[in-house]
């Protein structure tokens, strides 16, 4: 998955920066909100579960944007969609993590320490011409 950003206009919310529909974004924030409210960690099942009731739009939720604010939604989203657009770039870039022993998704910072590392291999390639002196943040 390739994420593009414009550094003098990042949004306030992560999600608008990884996913590139505004459906997308509130799907995989409900998704880390149903984790976190289970210790961090859900099992498969519990995970095609929350993906079932997506699927037949038996999932209410509290969205937190206009103009939905406040209000109690039924939500739908298809259950292979939500495991292609969803799940797997979560789990490829980082957010979640699948444990196969386990069979447990958990929330993860692996993302954090990812982007930490682009970051320096950027520093690395801009050091091999020569002496560039780095800018102040």
């Amino acid at each position: 998955m390739v994420v593009l950003f414009d550094r003098f206009n990042l949004p306030e919310d992560i999600y608008e920066i990884i996913f590139a529909t505004r459906q997308q974004k509130i799907v995989a924030k409900l998704l880390i909100k149903e984790m976190q409210g289970k210790g961090g960690e859900i099992n498969k099942t519990e995970m095609s579960f929350f993906a079932t009731k997506l699927h037949e739009g038996e999932l209410i939720a509290e969205i937190d944007e206009e103009p939905y604010k406040g209000k109690k939604v039924k939500l739908s989203y298809n259950k292979r969609q939500f495991y292609d657009r969803i799940v797997t770039p979560m789990k490829s870039m980082g957010l979640i993590y699948y444990d196969l022993y386990k069979k447990t998704y958990k929330v993860s910072d692996r993302f954090n320490k990812e982007l930490i590392k682009i970051g320096l291999m950027w520093l690395q390639e801009i050091r091999k011409g020569g002496k560039i002196p780095i800018e102040d943040i």
